[in-house]
């Protein structure tokens, strides 16, 4: 039996894929949010409604998810870094970073 699972980022990554229903035309830091949010859900047991809305995301924006992995890479290797204004909570797990307090 399948068991699901509650994320942790749920709700910020419900509200930034809400925020890219509203595009139209992608642009560069558009197509990385939805490969990163694809890549975070893809193997997770939970979070249907999210997995469902970024495969309608992507016959909006006419790719699907190989196009869309072709993009990213090309962008990250033409030296693309997301701008300042991004969220914390859009890169990585939080488990990466050092506990700076000393036992």
């Amino acid at each position: 039996m399948k068991e699901f699972q509650n994320h942790p980022l749920y709700s910020i990554d419900r509200e930034n894929l809400d925020r890219l229903f509203a595009v139209d035309v992608p642009s560069s830091n558009n197509f990385v949010e939805l490969a990163r949010l694809i890549i975070r859900y893809q193997d997770f047991r939970g979070a249907e409604d999210l997995n469902s809305d970024m495969d309608k995301l992507l016959k909006k924006w006419s790719i699907d998810r190989k196009q869309l992995e072709e993009i990213t890479r090309k962008l990250w290797s033409e030296g693309f870094r997301p701008k300042s204004h991004s969220s914390p909570d859009n890169v990585g797990s939080g488990f990466d970073t050092s506990d700076s307090s000393q036992s």
